[in-house]
């Protein structure tokens, strides 16, 4: 009896599950499909598509696939360079998704975690920055652009041919998608509430506006490519990077999934799935996608724990399709461009700024670079320039630590010490030592040993290196923080290093986990941990 009511309350959170992605991702999958150049319809049956098949192919995690704006961007760039020729972007999108499943069968899906933050926090901000300037011109009622800068250069003539209709309807959208209040939007996320009413106004009233054309119901038919060697080596780098973009989004999804339903998933299994679900996408002319964190999110929260989720949420999907394909043709560009305007914001990575003036110099140089370039000349460019640079500063910084200077402290003398801490307290204290340098690369190796960390209550992280710590490695402190104090585990660091104490000082992480856990001696980390924990051993027992 008790199972059933188990299975009845996990279908229960599946199925209201799956309608809450569907609110989300309706309104964005037409909005990434009209961006992208390959029509509304080609962004739903993408979603409906990718959702269906990853969901049945995938992890047993509530993963909802489906267009995506950085995907939608780099296909838009794709259909600029074949002119909006089908039979030509085709192939391309076929070609990525063959690599995506050629990616799943190698290591590449654990290697693509060690990509510097920095790299990937300038292309997100510029797939954001394009995404907001591509669309301010539909929101004026004025043309669509491939590019950011023949938009740019379209801005003049634009700001004398103002269709006032269009601008109106395009602000009042953009006031409900960024002020509509917290306690409407937990129960109706504000796109659809914008696209419904938005579109019921400018119908009502009859507004001479651009609308979406050429939604259809029926079945997508399947496309045969038109392959040749030629076309094959002149199209690899769109397709890897596409490949590369998808695959990477996806895999970042599966890590906050794993961190909100403390699982672990299959990386493999779920890049594979994505690719086979694009290539079915591709082979019908359908929009190319990735598992998408803000509807999978949103599904967990609902109360969604299976991969039913995702495939009630195509179904759902589907039918929207077939029942409100009048609805949707009425539907303003300048709407769909409003809501794409604020899909680009949230793109944008604000949360650098709170760190700008404690990075390295090296960092910000490897953002900004990946910034311009990927707003301003070429997204494949960007990446391999950005991945480069990064490597090579960072060869520069190993360089220029090598020669560390010799302390008093000696490991092998103190190791037995730290043995038999851990030792006499059943584990309950653990002290790691980060001897090198803590910075992107290192970064999941130190956190995998958390996870290793069972019956542990106290944790001392010994960071003895002269290297001040980079953006990713600020925020993975962050991670392992929130990990520990999910995991009920107090941490105390010990930073050796007095420039590097007080770049810890300085940022905000300290209220997270006190000054007092702060420290520049191993000896007082010890002597605390152990007060603690005897008190709290007393407390247990009286």
């Amino acid at each position: 009896m008790t199972d059933i009511k188990e299975r009845l309350s996990i279908l229960k959170g599946d199925i209201f599950g799956a309608i809450i992605a569907t609110i989300i991702a309706f309104p964005q999958a037409l909005a990434f499909g009209v961006a992208s150049g390959l029509g509304a319809s080609a962004g739903l049956w993408g979603a409906i598509i990718l959702s269906f098949v990853a969901g049945i192919l995938g992890c047993n995690l509530p993963l909802v696939s489906g267009p995506t704006g950085p995907t939608a961007i780099i296909v838009a760039v794709i259909v600029g360079e074949m002119t909006g020729n089908i039979d030509k972007v085709i192939p391309i999108l076929i070609l990525a998704a063959i690599f995506q499943i050629i990616i799943s069968l190698t290591q590449i899906p654990r290697m693509i975690k060690y990509v510097p933050y920095p790299v990937i926090s300038g292309f997100l901000t510029g797939i954001g920055l394009i995404i907001i300037l591509l669309q301010i011109s539909p929101l004026l009622g004025g043309e669509t652009f491939p590019s950011t800068i023949k938009a740019l250069m379209y801005y003049p003539h634009l700001l004398s041919h103002i269709n006032l209709q269009a601008c109106i309807l395009g602000v009042i959208t953009l006031g409900i998608l960024f002020f509509t209040p917290k306690c409407i939007t937990k129960f109706l996320p504000s796109q659809l509430l914008a696209l419904v009413l938005m579109t019921g106004v400018s119908y009502y009233f009859g507004f001479d506006v651009e609308k979406i054309a050429g939604v259809t119901f029926s079945v997508p038919h399947a496309h045969i490519p038109n392959f040749s060697i030629e076309l094959i080596m002149q199209d690899v780098p769109m397709a890897l990077t596409l490949a590369f973009i998808a695959t990477s989004e996806s895999l970042l999804t599966g890590i906050i999934m794993d961190s909100l339903m403390k699982v672990k998933h299959n990386s493999k299994r779920l890049v594979a799935s994505q690719g086979i679900g694009n290539l079915f996408c591709a082979l019908t002319g359908s929009m190319y996608g990735t598992a998408a964190t803000m509807r999978s999110v949103a599904a967990i929260k609902i109360g969604a724990k299976t991969r039913l989720t995702a495939i009630l949420c195509s179904l759902i999907m589907a039918v929207l399709l077939f029942k409100f394909t009048g609805f949707i043709s009425q539907i303003p560009i300048c709407v769909l461009a409003a809501i794409l305007i604020k899909i680009g914001y949230d793109i944008l990575d604000l949360k650098v700024l709170k760190v700008l003036k404690y990075a390295p110099k090296d960092d910000l140089y490897v953002l900004l670079t990946v910034l311009l370039l990927t707003v301003f000349y070429n997204l494949i460019f960007a990446l391999g320039i950005g991945i480069i640079l990064a490597a090579l500063l960072y060869a520069k910084r190993v360089a220029d630590n090598t020669n560390i200077k010799v302390n008093e402290y000696k490991p092998e003398a103190y190791s037995s010490y730290e043995t038999k801490v851990e030792r006499e307290s059943h584990y309950k204290i653990r002290i790691l030592h980060i001897d090198g340098q803590f910075f992107f690369g290192s970064i999941t190796q130190i956190v995998s040993h958390f996870d290793e960390l069972l019956e542990t209550e106290y944790i001392i992280l010994n960071y003895s290196s002269n290297a001040e710590l980079d953006m990713s490695a600020i925020f993975a402190l962050e991670d392992i923080i929130v990990r520990l104090e999910s995991q009920k585990i107090k941490l105390y660091l010990v930073i050796t290093n007095e420039r590097v104490f007080n770049q810890i000082k300085s940022l905000e992480i300290i209220s997270q986990i006190g000054e007092d856990s702060v420290l520049t001696d191993e000896n007082v980390a010890i002597e605390q941990a152990l007060n603690h924990l005897h008190l709290n051993d007393a407390n247990n027992l009286s």
